[in-house]
Formats: structure tokens, C-alpha cells, sequence
């Protein structure tokens, strides 16, 4: 029996993100506040806070992820399949 959960495979969590993401934010939202404060800019604060809430995990998926792969799936890759022989 494993305490750690998927017998030590599974990606490190820390509430409702991993702890990269959780990274990311920190330093997102640090650097906002200085921007903020300093500059008196609030798209750096709302850009951290869209990347917070797109990254929530639920199930090891995010709903970034789920833009990701529909966005390769419409836009960056191939859709149609042509099935043939080639010149003979």
C-alpha cells in the first residue's frame, strides 16, 4: 500500500494545482503587485489571475488543457486524411 496516490507517478498537487503552476502564479502575482504599485497597471494582476483559474485541476485536467487540445485539434493539426496509393 502506497500513500502517495498512482504508486508515486502522479504529478506533485498542492490544493487544486500542480505545484509548477502554483510556481508561476507566485511569481505572476508578485510581480503584478509591484506593477501595480509602482505603474499603477492592472492587466498583469488580471492576466495572473486568468492563468490561477485556468490551471485549476479537476480529475488531472485543467481547462487549459482542454483549450490546448481543442486548439490542436481545429487549428494545428492535419483533419483531412486522404487514403490512396501513390503513382505506380
Amino acid at each position: 500500500m502506497y500513500i502517495y496516490p498512482d504508486n508515486l507517478k502522479s504529478k506533485a498537487v498542492l490544493w487544486l494545482w500542480q505545484l509548477r503552476d502554483i510556481g508561476v502564479i507566485g511569481v505572476g502575482l508578485l510581480l503584478s503587485v509591484f506593477a501595480l504599485a509602482q505603474l499603477k497597471l492592472l492587466p498583469p494582476i488580471v492576466i495572473t489571475a486568468l492563468y490561477a483559474f485556468l490551471t485549476i485541476r479537476f480529475d488531472d485536467t485543467s481547462i487549459l488543457d482542454f483549450i490546448k487540445y481543442a486548439c490542436a485539434f481545429f487549428i494545428t493539426k492535419q483533419q483531412i486524411y486522404e487514403w490512396g496509393y501513390g503513382k505506380q
